[in-house]
């Protein structure tokens, strides 16, 4: 049953606590929602980075241009994607040379001050890595600790989680580690 708004004793409704000139300002702030999503394949003698931190691995490193976190890759997207930037191919080619083998929370820092600049404010990110193996709950809070660092977010703002694929697909096959993310933000 829907909640009824209280009547006053004149049996009018009562008007809201918020004063007008902070519900104007409400109002007028945009909220905005991006969409991350990475996926690079597993090889031999690269190390393992995911959500900033290196993780022991039985089945090698992702490949790729910088230290290919696939999960601050994912946030990356998410963010640029919240506030039409574009993608982090498009900020970040690997065709150029100065992106290789760099942290990818350096990407994440460059991706929150061009968010800024653009007089924006990422406010949450949900994000969920997809992979077989490595077990990602001994390093969960690591990660998260990590992302907010590199977007100046309390921790509590940042969600990271983990899911396998069930031994289905490359991913079962333990051949790559994906991730997905979702940014929140507003102008």
């Amino acid at each position: 049953m829907p909640e009824r708004r209280k009547k006053s004793k004149n049996n009018k409704p009562r008007r809201s606590s918020v004063s007008s000139s902070s519900s104007a300002k409400a109002l007028k702030l945009r909220w905005v929602v991006g969409l991350g999503y990475d996926v690079h394949r597993l090889v031999k003698g690269r190390r393992l980075v995911l959500g900033g931190v290196e993780i022991p691995s039985n089945v090698g490193g992702l490949y790729g241009h910088s230290d290919a976190d696939v999960l601050c890759h994912a946030v990356a997207d998410a963010c640029l994607g919240a506030f039409g930037l574009g993608d982090i191919g498009e900020h970040f080619p690997p065709s150029q040379p100065k992106w290789k083998n760099i942290s990818s929370l350096l990407l994440l820092d460059w991706v929150r001050v061009a968010v800024e600049k653009k007089k924006g404010k990422i406010m949450h990110i949900d994000s969920t890595i997809i992979a077989q193996e490595p077990k990602i709950a001994p390093y969960r809070m690591r990660m998260k600790a990590q992302i907010a660092a590199a977007l100046r977010l309390p921790p509590e703002r940042v969600s990271v989680k983990a899911t396998t694929p069930e031994t289905l697909g490359a991913l079962g096959r333990r051949e790559g580690i994906a991730a997905m993310a979702v940014a929140l933000g507003q102008y």
